[in-house]
């Protein structure tokens, strides 16, 4: 039978085993973008029980912290166990532009989203130029 080895996947494994046990928070993958007058945050946190997720903002920093319990199961022999569990962490800065009092989150099917709003201050808005031509008459453009 033809076995075939490629050591680039194998190192790629075996590294991954070891980043999983190292002390300390867990990487948890988000996606960030800018919708209208809001930003969403959506962070993948499969397993994690909803009561230990917390969102917090303290000043411009935006902090989510969640927990993955390992499943306890005594007296079976382990043929694999790649799920991490511990603790995630995820930090955000917020710019000036954000209106911390309404921020919102929820979590659904293993993910947490998060609504940023822009604050009104932040917002476009139109400014009115003024000009007077020759008859010293007022004209207002829109831009």
């Amino acid at each position: 039978m033809a076995m075939s080895f490629d050591p680039f996947s194998e190192l790629d494994r075996l590294t991954g085993n070891l980043l999983q046990f190292r002390p300390g928070p867990r990487f948890m993958p988000v996606d960030l973008y800018r919708d209208g007058d809001q930003y969403l945050l959506n962070a993948d946190l499969p397993g994690v029980d909803p009561g230990s997720v917390d969102v917090d903002v303290d000043g411009q920093l935006l902090t989510i912290r969640a927990q993955r319990t390992a499943a306890a199961h005594e007296g079976v022999k382990w043929l694999a166990q790649e799920r991490p569990n511990g603790t995630y962490l995820r930090q955000f800065s917020l710019g000036e532009g954000i209106d911390s009092s309404q921020i919102s989150a929820s979590y659904d099917n293993g993910v947490l989203s998060v609504t940023i709003p822009v604050s009104e201050k932040a917002k476009p808005r139109k400014i009115e130029v003024n000009t007077a031509s020759k008859a010293d008459s007022q004209k207002t453009i829109t831009v």
